[in-house]
């Protein structure tokens, strides 16, 4: 891929029609595809990106929370910079890892699929991310430790509990060898 194609926003429809048949995709994982990728990976390396940062500020009203009781999910926000896995998976494979990753990250199509570059110990790929503005009615703004507490006891979703989710991220990251300090200060929420 070339380096200018990283600063377009990929459409699902695009990647199924275009992707070119002998290219393997790199997909980077920063929340839940950590724990549960959920399509065959051929390889997968620590990596960090640079000009975004993991934020447990996105609402969910379907995976982790319902419309009367909104929960959260992790979102890649501009600024700062975040540590992950890049997966790459079969060529072979693409058309159905991006049905299941749009299935999964965009039933109400509120991601930004982009492009980010991830270092690997053979050199820099571009990886799909999926992306939050600050702009999206999803985005949560600023939200006070009796939010996060209310939603960590009562948000539950199609896949579970926040609290679960965010539980389970930071146990991923942990074994990966990843710090994440404001994730751990959040969880400390649930125990007040």
């Amino acid at each position: 891929m070339r380096a200018d194609q990283a600063l377009c926003e990929p459409t699902q429809e695009a990647l199924l029609t275009q992707w070119p048949a002998s290219q393997d995709l790199w997909v980077f994982g920063y929340a839940s595809l950590i724990w549960r990728p959920e399509f065959e990976v051929l390889e997968q390396h620590l990596t960090k990106v640079q000009g975004w940062h993991r934020a447990l500020k996105m609402w969910s009203r379907l995976n982790r929370g319902t419309p009367e009781c909104p929960g959260l999910v992790f979102a890649l926000l501009s600024g700062g910079s975040c540590q992950g896995m890049v997966f790459r998976t079969p060529a072979a494979d693409v058309k159905q890892t991006i049905e299941k990753l749009w299935f999964r990250e965009m039933p109400n199509s509120v991601y930004t699929p982009r492009w980010l570059q991830c270092p690997t110990p053979q050199g820099p790929v571009n990886a799909l991310a999926f992306t939050l503005p600050r702009k999206s009615p999803s985005f949560t703004g600023d939200l006070s430790p009796s939010q996060y507490r209310h939603i960590f006891q009562h948000a539950k979703g199609r896949y579970g509990t926040t609290l679960d989710y965010a539980q389970e991220t930071l146990n991923s990251l942990q074994q990966h060898g990843i710090q994440d300090k404001a994730l751990a200060a959040l969880l400390e929420h649930a125990k007040d």
